[in-house]
């Protein structure tokens, strides 16, 4: 009940695309833009093309929908735009995208296929051609985090607590963890890698996650 009546007010939000052909994705867009798609067959048997296109850097309707090549709507994130076949819900985060799938009135979910090219196709390709690896790679980015939910936490709640109105008013704390500053500077450094790589899989928990935030301060 909850989730339906969220897709309703983002919906309201969508507006209409002008008609502008979607742009052709080049590697080097990989920097600010990614790009997912959606095949599917209307009700009269004839297919249809859906493209997402997101583009990081604009602040305002950075989420495009284009049918069959021409937008036809546009939104901020986190966005719930219409097909004819169910809504796409699009969700992104400091580092990427949280969610990019197709919900359709029966409730079942679909994630969009990343276009050929962009960092989510890249990592995608890889986890089905080196399954091993790729678990690796996402138990070491599970563990960054916590690790770096750990001991940054702490650190980052004392800084705040040194903030005037909150000594005053609620108190300072003592972190139990002090760190040098290179020790800080790599797990700074090793928990943005592995906040980019669950953006690029499309896994956020609210736990595991809840400190990428922090690290990208």
């Amino acid at each position: 009940m909850f989730e339906r009546s969220r897709r309703r007010k983002r919906l309201k939000k969508v507006k209409p695309g002008d008609g502008r052909p979607l742009k052709p994705y080049r590697p080097w867009h990989s920097l600010w833009r990614t790009l997912f798609l959606l095949d599917v067959e209307e009700p009269d048997g004839t297919p249809t093309r859906y493209a997402v296109d997101v583009d990081y850097f604009v602040f305002d309707d950075t989420v495009s929908l284009y049918r069959d090549g021409e937008q036809v709507a546009k939104a901020e994130p986190p966005a719930v735009l219409p097909t004819s076949v169910g809504v796409i819900e699009v969700e992104t985060t400091m580092y990427g995208l949280r969610r990019m799938h197709l919900v359709r009135e029966d409730g079942s979910e679909q994630q969009l296929r990343p276009h050929r090219g962009t960092p989510e196709e890249w990592r995608s390709r890889m986890g089905s051609r080196f399954p091993r690896a790729s678990r690796v790679i996402a138990g070491a980015a599970i563990a960054v985090l916590i690790v770096g939910l750990v001991l940054v936490v702490p650190q980052a709640l004392e800084r705040i607590s040194e903030i005037e109105w909150v000594a005053t008013n609620i108190g300072t704390f003592r972190s139990p963890v002090e760190l040098p500053a290179w020790l800080n500077a790599t797990l700074v450094t090793a928990g943005l890698l592995a906040a980019f790589e669950r953006a690029l899989t499309l896994r956020n928990h609210w736990l595991i996650d809840a400190d990428t935030w922090l690290l990208g301060d």
